[in-house]
């Protein structure tokens, strides 16, 4: 039967749609799961933990347990993948949560310039007032919160120190992907599974979204073969308004 799967923007329990659902509408593109996506609008009445997909009368709102829920009901993007395959998903997967997820929240959330110019207005845009006012904040410092307390300790002890040690973990993460996909359309051959959906959901938006302040959009543009993988999929895979732009995205850089 046909799932529904619902998303909160603004209101949600991670400050960044990617982080979340974005890996998620990838996979379910990949593997061919009939899912409907309804975007949550308003803020009081979102659930605590987004993504939730809705079957029936079964509700799920935990990332992985959504995947383990498609792969149960035959929707499964890694059924060819071998058991080192499989082992090397989970490597990559922590890979991008340690090295370039911290970048990420600080490019969108911390950046000053990024901050004011995209996404508090965009975000903002997104959620009822008097929400608007006061949740784009909140998430800002939620994002450095989670900065600082992950990657802030010895001997990084300045924010300075903190913002130079995450872009450089971010470039060789990104390094390291580019080699290893190599010439190959996706990671592990010609047919996209759960790496990619997750490399795509980090990639995406650091790839399209214009920025004043593009140090990490820079780099990737460095990497054409990250870049045409992001473009694949985007062509392939995901539709775009009558203006070219991505429907979940904001400002939108044509590269």
């Amino acid at each position: 039967c046909p799932f529904r799967g619902r998303r909160a923007f603004p209101g949600a329990a991670w400050p960044l749609p990617q982080r979340a659902a974005f890996p998620r509408n990838a996979y379910a593109k990949f593997s061919g799961a009939p899912l409907t996506l309804n975007t949550i609008n308003s803020s009081w009445r979102a659930p605590k933990d987004v993504p939730v997909l809705i079957s029936e009368d079964i509700v799920i709102s935990q990332p992985a347990k959504i995947l383990n829920f498609l792969r149960k009901q035959k929707y499964n993007a890694d059924y060819e993948l071998s058991a080192k395959q499989g082992a090397d998903t989970l490597a990559y997967i922590a890979l991008l949560e340690e090295k370039l997820l911290p970048a990420l929240l600080h490019t969108f959330w911390v950046e000053a310039e990024n901050y004011c110019s995209v996404t508090k207005p965009w975000f903002a845009s997104r959620i009822a007032f008097p929400l608007s006012l006061y949740l784009p904040g909140k998430m800002s410092r939620e994002a450095l919160n989670r900065i600082l307390l992950t990657r802030g300790g010895p001997p990084l002890y300045s924010l300075t120190e903190v913002e130079a040690q995450i872009y450089r973990d971010a470039k060789e993460c990104l390094n390291l992907l580019s080699k290893r996909l190599g010439t190959s359309q996706f990671f592990f051959g010609d047919t996209p599974t759960t790496l990619d959906a997750f490399v795509f959901g980090f990639l995406a938006p650091i790839y399209k979204v214009c920025f004043p302040r593009v140090q990490l959009q820079e780099h990737l543009k460095q990497l054409p073969n990250l870049c045409r993988f992001c473009d694949d999929i985007l062509t392939c895979y995901f539709r775009l308004t009558v203006s070219g732009k991505m429907c979940f995205f904001p400002p939108f850089c044509h590269v």
